[in-house]
């Protein structure tokens, strides 16, 4: 009975000192890829719903393929929360490239137009935006990768010449 014991011990003790080194088998010393808004599409701009279509592209600096599973988003311009959500979208970027992806985003900015109004007022100045959210990576175990990109925009850059 206390060999049986023993051998179980044993057992047990084998398996979760083989169990101990898994945590490094997930362990990734891989650069995070990067995530770039590169165009806001404007799709339909009514009084109290504006449709717009996001252009990002993902940076895979990595010797290997990378899944992405969905993107987290939040975008402010100035202080102000100009949209936010999550687009599930399944692609892989291969390694060394970058891959683009569109994500379609409605809104309603009907209750933010005085403060749209006031940075618009002076199109030469710039804007300052933040990107904010997460893009889930990975094919079998999941992988966040924390985004925080800030920027300018200059509006009149966006403006054609003969709407000025």
């Amino acid at each position: 009975m206390t060999t049986q014991r023993f051998a179980r011990y044993l057992f047990i003790l084998f398996l979760l000192s083989g169990l101990s080194g898994c945590a490094s088998w997930f362990g990734n010393d891989e650069p995070d890829p990067q995530v770039h808004l590169v165009q806001v599409e404007v799709v339909r701009a009514k009084l109290l719903e504006q449709k717009f279509i996001l252009h990002f592209r993902v940076d895979n600096p990595n010797d290997s393929d990378l899944t992405v599973r969905s993107l987290e988003y939040r975008i402010h311009l100035g202080d102000m929360l100009l949209t936010e959500g999550e687009h599930e979208h399944w692609f892989t970027v291969g390694p060394k490239h970058s891959a683009y992806f569109k994500v379609p985003i409605r809104t309603n900015l009907w209750p933010k137009v005085r403060d749209l109004v006031k940075m618009l007022k002076k199109p030469d100045q710039p804007i300052p935006y933040r990107l904010e959210g997460e893009l889930e990576t990975g094919l079998f175990i999941a992988h966040y990768v924390h985004l925080a990109r800030n920027g300018v925009i200059i509006p009149a850059d966006l403006i054609p010449e003969k709407t000025r």
